[in-house]
């Protein structure tokens, strides 16, 4: 059975974003929805040796009014340099910084043109990076599903052969679970709860940062901090009508 998850691309995502890429055969970037500013999609948050967390926000052209895969960086502001000064200024001294980080740097400095781009590089290097290699990425965009909500996720769990969905548990709130049953497709709704502390830079513990954080803190361990012993629970299923 192919279990398929679709997600928006996001800028250096945290941990749960990668635990759900762990937990199916294939993954899709909804890369062809409309673009949400003050969001995910061009930014995430570090944490700081005082305590607090800070933003790194990639800078874009355009407004709400486009699609994802349509959004331009502004590579007319030096942000990535930015972005690199902000994250050796507060984990320069963890033990496992210097290999992420050099490779990261190559990343950012090529100044990808498209923020989706540049999110699904990352993503897919952050895969890399935590080991996991069995799942195969998908753009929604390459797809061509038509539908709106439910009957387009479907569209997009058949496009690439799914017949279980994976879902966040938010969408519990609206999506309708009789019209996966009357299409076939098995759906469960993923776990984020139980995921262990680690050594972070500073007190409070700040289990919502990007995963990078984690990266820089424990380095090959990593992979325990987000699936480890939850690898047998990471989801809740909804029955398939007969």
């Amino acid at each position: 059975m192919t279990r398929v998850a679709i997600i928006q691309p996001n800028y250096l995502p945290w941990r749960g974003y990668f635990d759900i890429i762990q937990a199916v055969d294939v993954f899709i970037f909804l890369d062809d929805v409309q673009y949400t500013v003050r969001d995910w999609r061009n930014r995430n948050r570090i944490k700081k040796a005082d305590g607090t967390s800070s933003w790194l926000s990639v800078p874009i052209l355009g407004g709400r009014d486009q699609r994802i895969l349509d959004v331009k960086v502004d590579n007319g502001q030096d942000w990535p340099r930015k972005h690199l000064a902000s994250l050796r200024h507060s984990y320069g001294c963890c033990p496992h910084f210097e290999p992420y980080f050099s490779q990261l740097s190559e990343l950012l400095l090529s100044r990808q043109s498209r923020l989706a781009e540049l999110d699904i590089t990352l993503t897919v290097a952050l895969c890399g990076w935590l080991g996991l290699d069995r799942c195969r990425f998908v753009r929604a965009s390459e797809l061509h599903a038509g539908g709106v909500k439910d009957d387009r996720l479907i569209q997009l769990v058949q496009g690439v052969g799914g017949a279980a969905y994976l879902s966040g548990p938010a969408a519990k709130e609206y999506i309708r679970p009789e019209r996966f049953a009357e299409a076939g497709i098995a759906l469960s709704y993923h776990d984020y709860s139980g995921y262990p502390a680690y050594p972070q830079i500073s007190m409070p513990f700040d289990p919502h940062v990007t995963v990078l954080d984690l990266l820089f803190a424990v380095g090959p361990e990593a992979p325990e901090y987000i699936w480890g012993s939850r690898h047998s629970r990471t989801a809740s299923p909804v029955p398939v009508r007969p």
